[in-house]
């Protein structure tokens, strides 16, 4: 974009564009690893009820400091990792990549390093932020290598580093010693060690958040977007220790988090059984659709996420993306030449992507 000399925008962002999917109608979105599964009637009206009872009180500010949802989401944790974690522990923001931002604005001080492919944002904000972002390395399958990583830290010293478990947009997701490994790198050389779970609830691996007691520098990441069907909602939050949440207070905005999503979020915590058994039906339909693409002779990378990458089709990345599009399957070219990136649908959707692929193979 050419930007007007009147407009005094920072000359590191002026080559920089937005981050955004295609928003585009099509009978199957699959491109933006959205849970396909709506509210059921029970939550939307519980939410509903919720709702209301704040609407009377719309002219006085939310509570500041979210302590309800926060004690809320740390009972969520606990009872998934066996932890012992308070709303002290806890900060919720709208959407993880608030969290995001609130680290660098609080912590960004030396350079960042994430392993790429990886979750785009990091690198975004790092440089929206003035942050040194550098890109880490991956093997060349784009698994996670902790061998590699403690060598990169270890030589770069990075104030944060990044890892993406299950990662976006490969779906591999790094087992918890791995994850300890880097952790003891990164402690050596100071600094935090960010750990996104945007997609832990898919994984069959441990979280990190059973790692902080001992590395109090782990910062976990999660959000409610995508295995608790919330994604309209935007509420992410990092599981830290107490000093890491003083932090984001310092540079919080006053008031971020609505009153309305503080009351719809921890609505649907209180359904967290429902929503998670739509997560198990998802990593059911997932392995299904890695069945069925190997079947058509593609190969998918090994994924603990919500999506798949793909490859071995003989069009370019973009030629396939764009014909799947005018069939009316709307999937994700992640950038990775001869690789695309498809989201686990409903039955229905997931049908409609298949005999779309078939038709163009």
């Amino acid at each position: 974009m050419s930007w007007p000399d009147w407009i005094p925008l920072r000359t590191s962002l002026q080559s920089m564009s937005a981050y955004g999917a295609p928003q585009v109608p099509a009978e199957a979105v699959l491109n933006t690893n959205e849970n396909p599964y709506p509210p059921s009637p029970e939550l939307q009206a519980q939410i509903t009820q919720a709702i209301s009872q704040i609407v009377g009180t719309l002219n006085r500010y939310p509570d500041r400091d979210a302590v309800i949802l926060r004690s809320a989401l740390a009972s969520y944790i606990n009872e998934r990792s066996q932890t012992n974690f308070g709303s002290e522990n806890i900060w919720a923001a709208n959407g993880s990549n608030e969290i995001i931002q609130s680290l660098f604005l609080a912590c960004g001080s030396g350079v960042a390093l994430g392993f790429t492919p990886s979750y785009s944002m990091h690198a975004l904000i790092s440089n929206v932020a003035g942050t040194t972002w550098i890109n880490g390395e991956r093997n060349s399958n784009f698994t996670f290598n902790s061998e590699i990583a403690v060598e990169q830290v270890e030589k770069l010293k990075p104030t944060l580093t990044f890892i993406t478990t299950p990662n976006n947009p490969t779906g591999d997701a790094v087992p918890l010693a791995e994850i300890e490994t880097l952790a003891r790198a990164v402690a050596m050389h100071g600094g935090l060690l960010i750990v996104d779970e945007a997609y832990a609830e898919f994984s069959p691996e441990e979280s990190a958040v059973s790692l902080i007691q001992a590395f109090p520098h782990i910062v976990v990441i999660r959000t409610m977007s995508k295995a608790f069907a919330f994604a309209g909602a935007r509420v992410g939050y990092l599981v830290a220790d107490l000093h890491i949440v003083n932090a984001m207070m310092l540079v919080r905005l006053p008031y971020h988090l609505s009153a309305i999503t503080q009351a719809a979020a921890k609505v649907a915590l209180d359904f967290r059984t429902e929503l998670l058994g739509n997560v198990s039906q998802l990593v059911a339909a997932r392995q299904e659709l890695v069945k069925a693409l190997n079947d058509l002779g593609l190969t998918t990378v090994p994924s603990a996420a919500n999506f798949i990458l793909f490859t071995g089709f003989k069009a370019t990345s973009p030629q396939l993306w764009a014909a799947l599009l005018e069939k009316g399957v709307l999937i994700r070219d992640v950038g990775l030449s001869s690789y695309l990136r498809v989201t686990v649908g409903n039955e229905a959707e997931n049908k409609v992507f298949l005999e779309a692929l078939t038709e163009l193979l």
